[in-house]
């Protein structure tokens, strides 16, 4: 028998995750993004990533796209988080700025871009598959999400 679905969010949440904003172009050059910490390196050769958009997701609606990016959230970065995420949080400024052509988070840890090479459906999500054309790296400390809290991930020195 499968475990309850809130018997498994409290258990996933013991698990700490970085935070990612996903960005897709609908066609007309605008962008729109959608908070998402299912994110995973699939593959270094080739380079490849996944990312789980859920169906009820607006964002969902755009998995047709050719391609997508995904930026790692700064330590500083929680607002932006919760705004693509649908919280009330107005953000000062335009959030986005230009890498290879696809919009990314400005100020985001890490910024990939992607052609998308497969897509899966698995239960109520649709994992994306797509291979890293372009990539950047920018901040040093991450945003990460625990048991509903931000935090941050700094890694110092090796443990052990």
């Amino acid at each position: 028998m499968p475990v309850e679905p809130d018997a498994f969010r409290a258990a996933l949440g013991r698990f700490p995750s970085g935070v990612t904003v996903v960005t897709f172009d609908d066609g007309d050059g605008s962008a729109h993004g959608i908070t998402v910490s299912s994110f995973v390196s699939l593959s270094l050769n080739p380079p490849l990533v996944g990312v789980a958009i859920g169906r009820r997701a607006r964002a969902h609606g755009m998995i047709g796209a050719p391609s997508f990016a995904v930026s790692v959230l700064a330590a500083d970065q929680a607002m932006v988080s919760d705004h693509f995420a649908a919280r009330p949080v107005e953000l000062p400024a335009d959030p986005f700025e230009d890498l290879a052509g696809q919009a990314v988070v400005r100020g985001a840890a890490a910024q990939l871009v992607c052609e998308v090479v497969d897509r899966v459906d698995t239960g109520d999500h649709t994992l994306l598959v797509g291979r890293v054309e372009a990539s950047r790296v920018a901040a040093d400390a991450s945003l990460a999400y625990q048991a509903g809290r931000y935090g941050r991930v700094v890694v110092d020195e090796p443990v052990g």
